[in-house]
């Protein structure tokens, strides 16, 4: 007998398409064990849908079967359910741990995600130096020494090393500075180093001041200010005036750091604060971060897809994907209870290596620091809506002056970029109500033997292509995975819109409006004209709202297309002829450069000398040899 297919069921009683995705899920169901562990649903062409966690795999993916149950936005990813897969794990805090990873690594569309991209700085007191400096670090701690940290932002280490350095006169010089100096800089002069450089000071005394600045960044001011206060007496008494004004204007310079904090608190450590705050369909989670009993700064985040789910879960999505990647404190403190609150604190204390509390407290200090989080959530939200409802009116402007049926939700522009034909790129960048959308940037690298040396117009015509084709395959796969256009916008006049609108007929598009903008004369920017089928180009008023938008995306279109063009440029001039030897990888073209000096003198080289290279073998010397005589 044949085994029935579900989905074909499905289709044949007039099933709804979250009823098809529920019969796909339920043939899993029998293979899924009880224990706990993670889940992926993956559409038809591979993609992870969405990663979830489970106490209990079986009875956690029932839920997705029962389709009234479910959001709508679930719903959404359920009729595009093809397969699940998962992972099981020994407890369920493993399993939470491995969800944030997978989630900021896949960034699935329908899981809350949190969109940070960038790593938070530190600051370095380096160990692999007799006289070590203290500097800003950001990335991979592969540097010995102590880290300091993190800071929310480059400012604020750049203030804090600035405030520093008029209390421990440190260097600041890179190595090879250091190395190569024959007399004091200009920071011995003005008292922030002691110029180790020359030999004004010598190990043990410079070591001495890095221990006063561990002191301080590790929260142990009162004990340096006690030791300076002493040391102070000690040369006034000593009649040693000059040395007791230098540490009387150190203390002057640690008590103004230790002022300037906004806030300053003994009895906190280290803690991380996070605050969240929903208002108008957006959400802002607010975190600062307190080291050493200082305020290191903040940052405001704005998770994705977090519209339609409960504040408590997008917190809890939030923690997990925010500390997947980095080391939480001891202590962090939030303004919402989270709903898995003991076993976030489990996972982060195996991922930490160190215990860690999760505290929403309810009165006291630790309560007026989670207010004032949330203040500022609810601050820098209200700022990002201001900016959204501005945006909003910009694209309700393009509609009504391109003759749209609704503002555009997604416009795309394009660019091309190239010097005399060589090293032809185009460009497409997107906008929307929420302004730029940089992680739907593309580039595209235009080459073709049909395409002239300069015709821009042909270059217009191959990005178009690649573009609009590779739209179509996605919506013959899947009707929801195509993410087209509202609004193409070109830079160029008449001919470059004539080139896009042969491009869409050719390929059967017929429902994109297009809009060309090009310079006035003399390419004077704010004399724009706009160019539509089918009617006469026209211009704006130099001050109109829309025309500013309108340039502002166009010369953001240009600015991407030209680093583009600009990188691939660059990339090519430091080619090497090795580059084209087959069998010439990093290590053996490292290593005849260091043994010839050039690359042209590798050409040059007779067989046995190259037979002499180390890793060269007999081999690839004779390869070597016939690429550039044509053996």
């Amino acid at each position: 007998m044949t085994e029935r297919d579900p989905q074909a069921d499905s289709l044949a009683t007039g099933a709804t398409p979250a009823d098809i995705g529920a019969a796909v899920i339920a043939r899993h169901l029998p293979t899924l064990p009880l224990g706990p562990g993670i889940y992926r649903m993956i559409d038809a062409r591979g993609e992870v849908l969405y990663v979830g966690k489970a106490r209990s795999l079986r009875k956690r993916v029932t839920s997705y079967t029962k389709t009234e149950a479910l959001s709508v936005r679930i719903q959404r990813m359920v009729r595009q359910v093809a397969t699940v897969e998962i992972t099981t794990t020994h407890t369920e805090a493993e399993a939470l741990l491995l969800e944030a990873n997978l989630i900021k690594k896949l960034q699935p569309p329908f899981n809350v995600l949190l969109k940070d991209d960038k790593s938070f700085p530190y600051i370095l007191v380096a160990r692999d130096h007799p006289f070590p400096r203290i500097t800003k670090h950001r990335g991979a701690r592969d540097v010995p020494g102590d880290y300091f940290g993190p800071f929310a932002s480059t400012g604020a280490v750049h203030v804090t090393l600035n405030a520093m350095s008029r209390a421990f006169p440190l260097r600041s010089c890179t190595d090879s500075e250091f190395a190569s100096r024959t007399r004091p800089c200009l920071q011995y002069q003005i008292k922030r180093c002691k110029a180790p450089c020359v030999g004004r000071i010598d190990e043990a005394d410079y070591a001495a001041i890095v221990d006063e600045a561990r002191d301080f960044l590790s929260n142990r001011n009162r004990h340096v200010l006690e030791d300076w206060g002493r040391r102070m007496q000690a040369a006034s008494d000593a009649l040693d005036y000059e040395a007791a004004a230098e540490l009387r204007d150190r203390i002057r310079a640690l008590a103004h750091i230790t002022q300037k904090q906004d806030i300053n608190l003994s009895e906190i450590d280290d803690a991380d604060v996070i605050a969240i705050h929903a208002e108008g369909g957006l959400v802002c989670v607010q975190i600062f971060f307190f080291r050493a009993g200082q305020n290191f700064g903040n940052r405001a985040y704005f998770p994705a897809h977090a519209r339609d789910v409960e504040i408590d879960e997008v917190l809890d999505a939030f923690i997990g994907q925010f500390y997947a990647t980095r080391e939480p404190p001891r202590l962090i403190l939030v303004n919402h209870a989270a709903e898995n609150a003991p076993l976030i604190e489990e996972a982060l204390s195996k991922h930490a290596g160190h215990h860690v509390e999760l505290h929403c407290p309810q009165r006291g200090v630790k309560r007026h620091l989670v207010e004032l989080a949330a203040d500022n959530a609810r601050d820098a939200l209200r700022r990002r809506m201001a900016e959204t409802s501005t945006q909003q009116q910009l694209l309700a402007g393009v509609a009504e002056l391109f003759g749209l049926e609704a503002p555009p939700q997604r416009i795309e522009v394009y660019d091309n970029s190239h010097i005399m034909g060589r090293h032809a790129v185009g460009g497409m960048i997107v906008a929307g109500p929420e302004g730029l959308r940089k992680n739907a940037y593309r580039k595209f690298n235009i080459k073709g033997e049909d395409i002239e040396p300069g015709d821009d117009y042909a270059m217009m015509k191959h990005v178009l292509t690649r573009r609009f084709q590779r739209l179509l395959k996605e919506d013959a796969e899947d009707e929801n995975a195509a993410d087209w256009p509202d609004l193409l916008l070109i830079d160029g006049g008449k001919g470059q819109l004539s080139a896009t609108l042969k491009v869409l007929e050719e390929l059967g598009v017929d429902d994109v409006p297009v809009v060309g903008i090009a310079k006035g004369p003399d390419r004077n920017a704010g004399r724009e004209q706009f160019f539509l089928p089918n009617r006469e180009p026209f211009m704006l008023e130099p001050r109109h709202p829309v025309l500013f938008f309108l340039q502002r995306l166009r010369d953001e279109a240009h600015r991407f297309a030209i680093g583009t063009h600009r990188a691939k440029r660059a990339k090519d001039q430091i080619k090497s002829p090795l580059d084209e030897i087959p069998g010439i990888g990093a290590a053996r073209k490292k290593a005849l450069l260091l043994h010839f000096g050039s690359a042209k003198a590798v050409s040059r080289a007779g067989l046995p000398d190259l037979e002499g290279v180390p890793g060269v073998s007999k081999t690839v010397a004779k390869r070597i040899y016939d690429h550039f005589h044509g053996g």
